[in-house]
């Protein structure tokens, strides 16, 4: 649907509203006579009356046919904001759309019952640079908060180049001038008539997760009450034994697990791996608990185990710590880390096969294993098992669902002790894992709900599945949601049981596009992110080994991958400016793609989310780098950061109050974001 069609959104502060009408179609009443005329050729006697309840439908879906829904922005309520339309504005809006949720004030959808279906876009790099918006008012008298009028395109619009046309020597080739140069996303001004400035989450200093704001949304009442109830109950229930928080199977494969073949056929098993045996029955043996912590390495093949401590849950002995010697030559001892050394290693014989062995005699298929982030460990030791504890799961992060607390963090809060503050000597695999057996415990002792953070939110994708599908001839089902990302989404946003959704993974943007058109038909929410753009322009950052899931710095959160700024799949762009051409092609063709596909009603969202991160970046890693090296000096943190330059040693990171401006400055760039929305009619 082009723009000039009435489901174009435009700002108004006071929309006018559509008149009623309870006509059909003359097609509509041709088939109703027709029908009604062979009844009577049947039988005279009988005339077939519709039930009241069809002629209800009948009627509401005439009113639907003929009020088509718009969304117009109300500029009044704009301008009484302080701050921009935010990611949780837009998370709100989408709720109203498919989860009747309260409309929100900002913007109004007109005849949203008529909205079929609804499909979210989240594209990192679509600026009003790339597609040649006026820029934002910096002037005092204006506010650069109100939707942006897109210019309109020539008609008909210029032809796509089929090569790059050549840059002015001032521009790099690389950059979001150079995208706009390249002709930009026309599909956004043939489809869209105004960009909504948005703001991600996050501080002065720090731009929090869009997708994690996104995919997280408040409580209602009564879900908080039916939680309150539902956690009682189950305290009141549920035995205190370790097994009651051993990982369902679910949970297993959303966290990326090496899941054993006969719980789920997800995980193939290459050369040298080992699976614990399936329980029978009858089976007989004892359940032990075994903390568990791995220390790894750098090869030549990648990270391999080093060292391996397991400790007994109820005797609290050590039962098992063994160095180990990595087949490959070693790169990186990641001592930092670990706590390994080329010295400690020269003598050792063992291999991961030996452990291996070990574990065997060790291990029954009862047995329990607890660890934080376990998959790690696992991985390290090519081991599948069935029983798992998780201690970065079993407790939440303050910010909820999918961060996940750091171990350091949780000993500290929980537990009021410190671990891991042995500086550049590394961590010891020992205290890590009592760290784990002493979670565990108070988890057991104080209940299921120790360690969660009652903030009483959930996701999105929950309080969706349990609203009801307007789609004609549903039947009053509920509303089916599809999630198709880059990499992992399953694990990152996906669904559960509480929230079931589809989950599609794919390497590329083309896959992404043929995700979204194959669940249109039978999803009524489908959420998709296109990264090429943003990939081609730098934004993203190569995704890096993962050493055990730790941060150096001590931030209270881990994660196996940042999925807003890394990428398994995605490669660096290449150095002749062909990979931004082709990004800015393929987006709009992919969205032209799109949109043919939808059907009709089908409300179309797609917001950036952010601006270019890099400066951002940059700036907060040297600044976490001078801090670091000011607490090894002084043994304790920076207080505000704010230090005058030349206070480190020569080599070492500096930072300036000038440089906390240019941080501060930076960050409200990266934050800010654009949202266009409308349908399809």
């Amino acid at each position: 649907m082009e723009r000039s069609s009435s489901s174009v959104n435009t700002p108004s502060s006071s929309p006018k509203k559509h008149k009623r009408t309870s006509s059909v179609s003359d097609s509509e009443s041709d088939i109703s006579a027709q029908e009604h005329r062979n009844d009577q050729a049947v039988d005279e006697q009988w005339v077939k009356v519709d039930k009241r309840r069809t002629k209800k439908a009948k009627k509401l879906d005439a009113k639907l046919d003929a009020t088509p829904p718009r969304f117009l922005y109300s500029n009044s309520e704009i301008l009484r904001r302080k701050d921009p339309v935010s990611i949780n504005d837009v998370r709100d809006l989408v709720l109203h759309i498919i989860a009747d949720s309260p409309p929100p004030s900002w913007i109004r959808v007109q005849n949203t019952q008529s909205i079929q279906k609804l499909v979210v876009l989240l594209i990192p790099g679509l600026t009003s640079t790339v597609l040649s918006l006026p820029p934002l008012p910096t002037s005092a008298t204006e506010n650069p908060n109100l939707p942006i009028p897109i210019p309109l395109l020539s008609d008909p619009p210029p032809p796509t180049p089929s090569k790059p046309p050549d840059l002015p020597s001032s521009v790099d080739s690389h950059s979001e001038e150079a995208a706009a140069l390249y002709g930009g996303v026309p599909f956004i001004a043939r489809t869209f008539s105004h960009a909504c400035p948005t703001r991600a989450p996050g501080d002065t200093t720090r731009m929090h997760s869009v997708l994690n704001t996104f995919f997280q949304t408040p409580v209602s009442g009564e879900e908080k009450k039916r939680r309150l109830q539902e956690r009682i109950s189950a305290e009141r229930t549920q035995k205190k034994n370790p097994a009651q928080y051993i990982l369902t199977t679910e949970q297993m494969v959303e966290n990326d697990y090496p899941v054993p073949s006969y719980l789920a056929d997800v995980f193939t098993k290459s050369e040298g791996w080992i699976e614990t045996p399936q329980a029978t029955a009858d089976a007989e043996g004892s359940q032990e608990v075994y903390a568990v912590d791995c220390e790894m390495c750098m090869t030549n093949d990648g990270k391999a185990l080093t060292r391996v401590c397991i400790i007994d849950f109820d005797s609290g002995k050590v039962v098992y710590d063994q160095l180990v010697k990595p087949p490959s030559p070693i790169t990186d001892y990641l001592t930092r880390y670990s706590g390994i050394t080329a010295a400690a290693l020269d003598p050792v014989t063992t291999t991961l096969a030996d452990v291996q062995t070990h574990l065997r005699t060790l291990i029954n298929p009862l047995t329990i294993l607890l660890g934080h982030s376990l998959e790690s460990d696992l991985r390290a030791l090519q081991l599948a098992h069935p029983r798992c504890i998780d201690t970065a799961l079993l407790f939440h992060h303050p910010r909820g669902r999918p961060l996940k607390p750091g171990l350091a963090w949780l000993t500290r809060k929980w537990l009021g002790r410190t671990i891991q503050d042995r500086g550049p000597g590394g961590h010891n695999p020992e205290e890590d894992a009592r760290a784990c057996m002493d979670l565990l415990k108070a988890k057991i002792k104080n209940g299921p709900g120790f360690g969660e953070f009652r903030a009483d939110y959930e996701p999105i994708l929950a309080r969706i599945a349990r609203s009801y599908s307007r789609n004609r001839g549903s039947n009053g089902a509920r509303t089916r949601t599809a999630i198709v990302d880059h990499g992992n989404p399953g694990a990152w946003h996906g669904g559960s049981a509480t929230a079931p959704a589809t989950t599609v993974a794919c390497a590329n943007d083309a896959e992404v596009l043929d995700g979204l058109v194959g669940a249109l038909d039978s999803h009524e929410f489908v959420f998709g992110r296109l990264m090429g753009l943003a990939d081609a322009l730098g934004w993203i950052t190569p995704k890096a080994e993962n050493v055990e899931n730790r941060n150096p710095t001590g931030a209270a959160e881990t994660k196996t991958e940042n999925p807003e700024t890394s990428s398994s799949s995605l490669s660096p762009p290449d150095c002749n400016g062909n990979s931004l051409f082709a990004a800015v092609t393929n987006l709009n063709a992919h969205l032209t793609a799109l949109h043919a596909a939808l059907p009709p009603r089908t409300a179309l969202l797609l917001f950036s989310g952010h601006s270019d991160p890099r400066s951002m970046s940059a700036l907060a890693a040297r600044r976490a780098e001078y801090q670091g090296g000011q607490n090894q000096r002084h043994g304790s943190q920076s207080g505000s950061g704010a230090a005058a330059t030349g206070m480190g040693a020569d080599g070492a990171a500096r930072w300036s109050t000038a440089d906390d401006r240019a941080l501060e400055e930076a960050v409200a760039r990266a934050r800010m974001g654009l949202l266009f929305v409308g349908v399809k009619t």
